[in-house]
This record gives structure tokens, C-alpha cells and sequence, in this order.
């Protein structure tokens, strides 16, 4: 940590104590500077592509200029003024950036209700409408969480060890890849941040109907705006009661802020299978490949089991009623 702490102290001109944060590619170190503040070191893995990194900073200044509203983390410059800089270690460059650091609590564990479910989807519709008018040359970048990815990831259903969730996984899987894919050309494209869960957004320790931080803009991409919205829609399937409760809300809140067409909301259910089936997915895939960061890599992997199998006792049409309803479709 000595070495962190030296390094903020001659780039930043910050003093303070660092700690790691858990992160699946990034060295992620919170900074408590002498002075109170907090922040946030992010250090690229020297195998990541710097103009992807260069690629999400841009976007974050982006929002700062077009949407200030935007509870996102901003970008600390260097006592040179810069908004990153290369740190190498062992003769490697590592891409580094230091960010603000954002209040408030996970959104993760606290209880789900209508209000916190409509601000949600106002947030990511704001967040949304403010990356569309974003560009930049690396936006395209191959990412595995990107749904467009889908039919790359059919053959690691291998690795999915229950064969009923397998069953549910692979008919998702093909699903999207023979009735969604080939329309994917006709729906509206952009910049998305692509991992609007629970781990990744931050409510008020007082009042958890109130989002003060959105966090995590490493799946920054461009692809589908409905695949976006369906990742955020994934992780609020009700535990009881009815299954997509929630998700309306959610949907509601987003389509109210940011509109989405007819059309493709048409296939936001199958999409959030989709999203489920990934996450179960590649997280069976990777922990077996980093048996050690199991826990961390399969954080989400009961949550989504449980969510596809609630969604499976919804029949398709009526589930496609309810969400049409919610943007006042019906």
C-alpha cells in the first residue's frame, strides 16, 4: 500500500490511507486523504486496452458537461492537470485514473419498493439520454457481457452443473439468438453503462428510495438500449408476489425520461432471460477457471437462478401485456 499511497501523493498531490476494493479486473484502491476526502484509484490490468479506458473516462466527462444530475463519480486531475496517466510496474504500463468518491450505501440488501423502483428507472433513462449523444472510437469494443455476445457464449452452457437450469438457460440462449439477433439491426444503438445492478448503484443510508451514485462504468459499450434496460429490469424480478411487479415500475420510470419504441419493448422479457442466463453462465464459466474468487465472480448467481425460475411460470404473452401496460402500450 506504501507504493499506492506514494504514488497518489506525487500525482495528486494527496496524502492519506489506502485500501483495496473488491473488483473483477481493475486494481480498485479507496484513497482517505489527510484532509477528509475520499477517493477512488482505479488501475487498469497492463492487458487491458488503454483506449478502452481512455473510452470511459471521455464518457464520464461527457456526462459531467451534459447531464451534472447524473450521480456519477468524476474525474480528479493530476497536479499537471491530466485526466490519466500510464503507471508502470514491472516495465508494463497500467492505465490510471483517480475518481471522486460517491456517498451513500449499496442499493444491494434493501428492501425493494414502487418509489425506489420509478427512481431507478428515471436515473437509468437520465444516464441514457445523456449517452446517446456520446461518441467515441472505441465504443464498439468486444465485451463479454454485452447480450450481442450471446450466441458466443451457447457452447459454455457446458460448465452450468444443474441440468433443469441448463435446459432454461440454453432455450434463452436460443431464443435470443434465432427471434431477437436478426432484428437487432433495426433497434436503436448507443453508448450504454451496461451493468445497472444492485452492487453498482448507491441509495441514501436514510432513505433507500433516493439513488445518490451510480458506480462501475468497466462494461461501457456501445450495443441496444433495450439490451441495457433489460440488464437493470434482470436484477428487480420480485422474490414473491408477481414476478415483474418491480420491472414495470422500473420500466415506467425509464420510458417516462428516455422512450423506448413499441417494438423492442416487445422483447424486453426475453431479453431479461437472456440477462439471467448470461449471468448464471459465465459465472459458472469463470469460477471454475478462479476457483479462489468464486464468491465474488458468483455473487449474483442465486439471485438470477431464482429470478429465471420465477419468470418461467409467466407465460410470454401475458408478461409482454404487463410491460406494455408500464410505457402505456396497451
Amino acid at each position: 500500500m506504501s507504493e499506492i499511497e506514494a504514488l497518489v501523493a506525487a500525482r495528486y498531490g494527496l496524502t492519506g490511507r489506502a485500501s483495496f476494493l473488491t473488483s473483477e479486473r481493475d486494481l480498485t484502491v479507496r484513497i482517505d486523504a489527510s484532509g477528509g476526502e475520499s477517493f477512488v484509484l482505479k488501475i487498469a490490468n497492463a492487458a487491458e486496452d488503454p483506449a478502452v479506458s481512455e473510452f470511459q473516462n471521455r464518457a464520464l466527462e461527457h456526462l459531467e458537461r451534459v447531464a451534472p444530475d447524473v450521480p456519477a463519480s468524476r474525474l480528479v486531475p493530476t497536479v499537471d492537470g491530466a485526466s490519466e496517466f500510464l503507471a508502470e510496474k514491472h516495465g508494463q504500463p497500467h492505465f490510471t485514473r483517480l475518481l471522486t468518491w460517491l456517498p451513500g450505501r449499496p442499493l444491494f440488501g434493501t428492501p425493494q419498493t414502487m418509489p425506489q423502483m420509478r427512481a431507478l428507472g428515471a436515473a437509468l433513462g437520465q444516464l441514457a439520454k445523456a449517452l446517446s449523444s456520446f461518441r467515441h472510437p472505441a465504443a464498439d469494443h468486444e465485451i463479454v457481457w454485452d447480450l450481442r455476445r450471446v450466441p458466443q457464449l451457447i457452447p459454455l452452457t457446458a460448465h452450468v452443473g444443474d441440468d433443469a437450469l441448463r435446459g432454461r438457460v440454453e432455450a434463452a440462449f436460443l431464443r435470443f439468438r434465432d427471434e431477437i439477433l436478426p432484428l437487432a439491426p433495426g433497434f436503436r444503438t448507443q453508448v450504454v453503462h451496461n451493468d445497472f445492478n444492485p452492487f453498482n448503484l448507491l441509495v441514501a443510508p436514510d432513505d433507500s428510495d433516493r439513488l445518490t451514485g451510480i458506480l462501475d462504468f468497466g462494461d461501457l459499450v456501445s450495443t441496444s438500449a433495450i439490451y441495457d434496460l433489460a440488464i437493470a429490469c434482470a436484477y428487480q424480478v420480485a422474490e414473491d408476489g408477481p414476478p415483474l411487479a418491480f420491472v414495470a415500475e422500473l420500466l415506467a420510470g425509464y420510458h417516462a425520461v428516455h422512450p423506448m419504441p413499441e417494438a423492442e419493448v416487445d422483447h424486453l422479457f426475453d431479453l431479461i432471460a437472456a440477462r439471467h442466463a448470461m449471468t448464471i453462465t459465465i459465472g459458472e464459466w469463470r469460477a471454475s477457471r478462479y476457483p479462489d474468487n468464486a464468491a465474488y465472480i458468483l455473487r449474483n448467481h442465486a439471485r438470477a437462478r431464482a429470478a429465471m425460475t420465477r419468470c418461467a411460470t409467466l407465460p410470454r404473452a401475458e408478461a409482454r401485456a404487463i410491460l406494455r401496460r408500464a410505457c402505456g402500450y396497451a
